[in-house]
């Protein structure tokens, strides 16, 4: 601080000793001034000559020492009592309101804060469907279950409660993206597909993997196009074939994640659709009609195969009952069959020949039976 106030003192020594702004002053030894044409007072006392101008740095005495240049010290220090109100030595803060019995408020405010502190960061409830972390200076300590539970104070403890048993669904892709995927047969399919999971172990949750989440994701898709590659194309669109992928799939992603101690459990997996690209969609569509023409046709041929066959098994049928009785009486089931094999051709014909004494050869018997059929009635007729 010396340095500080050498510079200032002579910065004052060299501004006394220059001309005055006010008229012609003769320089001399601090406190000392000479007359000038302005006239004036002497510093040193009343009705003498004025030699020139009253010095600013001169004392305001004739008697009195000389002033010193102001401390750096000193400036700050007025500056601090002006700003402090002048008086009390206080600061620029408000003081609180007293009790009625004189004393402050200040303990009492900052043991209710403390209590609430305490109060705060030592008890924990944990829900029924959630589990609690506690860390020891970020350290990994215990799991507490569902309940109340008493830690130590923050910062030395820290309890994270997560909810684990809850469901999580990831939809992959998100919204109406596109999700290629390529068949055993090398064709390629869009998929969509939901996974399910929940929390298996906290601890590994939290502290194995930086982003559990986003890995839960990562296998998905992976454990999908794996098991999407070894089926064909007709199995990944039909749905008698989704239910093994799926299965697959689920088998998939929890055998990667327990292997990564990810802490994480495949609750299942579902494809929601399964479709071909949307570029080729047209001509799949067709494929799909030929494909369906094609099955309905061989399922009408067999269908028609089945009732020729079974006419074919009851017509067979029929014959080895007509020879078993053919065996019991070969006399009489030849002309019972004679006769009625007869009887189905002759009734069809309108002339019928017989052979007899006393019977002409020909006998009209077609026309005497028409005429033997009773006539419609003439009165319904006239009605009409």
């Amino acid at each position: 601080m010396r340095w500080i106030e050498t510079a200032v003192a002579r910065t004052g020594l060299a501004m006394a000793q220059k001309r005055s702004p006010w008229g012609k002053n003769n320089p001399g030894p601090a406190g000392d001034s000479t007359s000038d044409e302005d006239g004036g007072e002497s510093p040193g006392g009343a009705g003498e000559p004025v030699s020139g101008p009253k010095n600013p740095w001169s004392p305001p005495g004739g008697n009195a020492p000389p002033r010193r240049a102001a401390n750096i010290e000193d400036i700050f220090r007025a500056r601090g009592q002006q700003r402090g109100g002048g008086g009390g030595g206080g600061g620029s803060f408000p003081r609180l309101p007293q009790r009625p019995d004189g004393k402050s408020w200040f303990p009492i405010i900052a043991g209710a804060i403390t209590l609430l502190w305490l109060g705060a960061s030592t008890i924990h409830m944990v829900g029924p469907k959630e589990k609690g972390l506690v860390t020891t200076f970020g350290k990994y300590s215990r799991t507490i279950d569902p309940g109340i539970s008493l830690t130590m104070p923050w910062p030395v403890q820290n309890v994270d409660i997560a909810d684990v048993t809850s469901i999580k669904r990831y939809t992959i892709p998100e919204g109406e993206a596109e999700k290629l995927m390529l068949t055993s047969d090398q064709n390629l399919v869009d998929l969509s597909y939901l996974v399910r999971w929940n929390i298996k172990d906290l601890k590994l949750f939290r502290f194995r993997l930086s982003d559990p989440q986003e890995a839960v994701r990562q296998v998905a898709e992976a454990a999908m196009r794996s098991s999407i590659a070894e089926v064909p194309l007709d199995e990944a669109l039909s749905g008698a074939g989704r239910g093994a992928v799926e299965q697959s799939v689920r088998e998939r992603m929890q055998r990667i994640l327990d292997y990564y101690r990810a802490g994480v459990r495949i609750q299942g997996v579902e494809i929601k659709k399964a479709d071909p690209p949307e570029k080729v969609i047209g001509a799949f569509q067709q494929v799909t009609a030929a494909q369906q023409d094609a099955q309905r046709a061989r399922s009408n041929a067999r269908a028609w195969a089945q009732q020729l066959l079974a006419r074919a098994q009851g017509d067979s049928a029929a014959f080895d009952k007509v020879y078993h009785e053919y065996k019991l009486a070969p006399g009489v089931t030849k002309r019972r069959m004679y006769y009625e094999t007869m009887e189905r051709v002759l009734n069809k014909n309108q002339k019928v020949i017989m052979e007899g004494k006393g019977v002409a050869p020909f006998l009209p018997l077609p026309e005497m039976r028409k005429r033997a059929e009773p006539l419609p009635d003439s009165t319904t007729q006239g009605g009409r």
